[in-house]
């Protein structure tokens, strides 16, 4: 399922934005059916130009009923009522998205203990650690989500200790229930500050199950991000 929201905040109709030959929404869309690793790719959006751009092409979309606060909620509404098992969330603005990786995130539920899994990639650079659009999380010795903010987690209090920086990827899978649960809650304190929806499941006791990931291009959160995006392609 791929949320799609047109008015996003930092850059209003992101998705539909030129990346080369075709929009940022069509990239994401056909690079997770290229995958070949799902039963269905479904666009889920709030805005009848992201819908008509996505079925004019062939691809599978459907219009949210309600309005939502976040991706997860939106996509939750959707699989309501489909017969599935693992629900697999790709960001809208991941025109980058690649089959290894997806892969290894579906691996993670031949674990019966886990519910959520998520990505994430190393930060190299320290300009990106310091910047609050690029989310980071810390992680326990099991690969489970401790934290995640836009600070700077963990603080390098101890100059001396190397510290391996992480950015969330914004991909989640989840067994349905986990799913439906996480849109029954109300929006927690730690989310509502940070604008980090992931937060929610951590304050209800949930942890995320987090694979390490090759570079996964650029997410497309601002202009800037575009020009980055088209640089690689």
């Amino acid at each position: 399922m791929i949320p799609a929201r047109y008015a996003a905040t930092r850059f209003p109709a992101k998705l539909m934005q030129l990346l080369k030959d075709k929009t940022v929404i069509r990239h994401t869309y056909d690079n997770t059916v290229a995958t070949g690793l799902f039963d269905e790719v479904w666009v889920v959006t709030d805005s009848e130009v992201i819908y008509q751009e996505v079925v004019s092409h062939g691809g599978n979309a459907r219009m949210s009923v309600k309005e939502h606060e976040s991706g997860s909620d939106r996509i939750a509404e959707a699989v309501a009522d489909m017969d599935v098992d693992i629900v697999l969330n790709v960001q809208g603005d991941t025109p980058f998205i690649r089959k290894k990786p997806l892969q290894e995130l579906l691996q993670c539920f031949n674990d019966p203990t886990v519910q959520v899994a998520s990505m994430m990639q190393v930060l190299h650079e320290q300009e990106q650690i310091d910047d609050p659009n690029f989310v980071k999380v810390a992680v326990d010795r099991n690969m489970n989500s401790l934290m995640f903010s836009r600070s700077v987690v963990p603080y390098p209090r101890n100059t001396a200790v190397p510290i391996t920086y992480y950015e969330h990827i914004g991909v989640y899978a989840f067994r349905k229930q986990a799913l439906i649960n996480f849109t029954n809650w109300p929006m927690t304190p730690l989310e509502a500050a940070e604008k980090v929806e992931c937060l929610r499941y951590l304050e209800y006791g949930i942890p995320l199950r987090m694979v390490v990931v090759d570079y996964m291009g650029v997410e497309i959160d601002t202009p800037e991000d575009l020009q980055r995006a088209a640089k690689l392609l």
